[in-house]
């Protein structure tokens, strides 16, 4: 199990974490860049904790776009990260299984446009025989890239948020709003959150004190 470290989070989530031999999902919330660069992130920050200091992520890419300093600040180091590349949507899928199978991976990260059911359930078989967990990032094509059913045991929304002012000239820690679309046994939730330091951790905003609590925005969602 593979916890967040922040109980809002955490508390949560129906297993206090998340599933080391299981099928994770991401997507932007918008097609716009920003919010692709966060979710991405997202699944970095994430890859790059289950590695810890040893371990080796497989990310199975769909174009040519990953930005290796990017992702160290989420936490996933360059010498953790092995890259493979495939055109089709069957063939990233297929790369994943056998990565997920081979049982000597920290995690499999997989970029594509479309996986239904019976994709996700190969690949929850897969993480489930090699011990190893699968991060599957959708991206914008044609509509709601979760539109979907899916086997998959969390289904994330990530869209990038404003970040907070500064008292001097710069910009503040990104800041996203982190939606937990649906998850296998508990209901969904939103927060807004501060994006992955680099040790990709997220971290509640600190927000004035005579402001009402705004960061915890929870509520569910009907199951994409």
């Amino acid at each position: 199990m593979l916890p967040f470290g922040l109980d809002a989070i955490d508390a949560r989530l129906a297993s206090g974490g998340l599933a080391d031999a299981g099928v994770h999902e991401a997507a932007a919330a918008t097609q716009s860049y920003s919010d692709d660069a966060a979710a991405t992130l997202f699944l970095a920050g994430i890859a790059g904790r289950r590695a810890g200091r040893r371990g080796t992520v497989l990310w199975v890419v769909a174009r040519r776009d990953l930005f290796a300093p990017g992702l160290a600040q989420a936490g996933l180091a360059p010498g953790q990260l092995l890259v493979a590349e495939a055109e089709r949507d069957a063939d990233v899928l297929a790369v994943m299984e056998e990565g997920l199978r081979h049982g000597a991976l920290a995690a499999v990260v997989g970029e594509v446009g479309r996986a239904g059911l019976t994709e996700t359930r190969r690949l929850q078989l897969a993480a489930e025989e090699g011990g190893t967990m699968a991060l599957l990032l959708h991206r914008w094509r044609k509509g709601d890239p979760l539109a979907e059913p899916s086997s998959a045991l969390t289904r994330w929304r990530i869209g990038s948020a404003p970040s907070a002012s500064l008292p001097v000239p710069g910009v503040g820690r990104s800041r996203w709003q982190v939606e937990l679309a649906r998850q296998r046994g508990g209901p969904g939730f939103s927060l807004l959150l501060e994006a992955c330091d680099a040790q990709g951790r997220l971290a509640l905003p600190a927000l004035p004190s005579h402001r009402p609590d705004q960061a915890d925005r929870t509520g569910e969602r009907r199951a994409a």
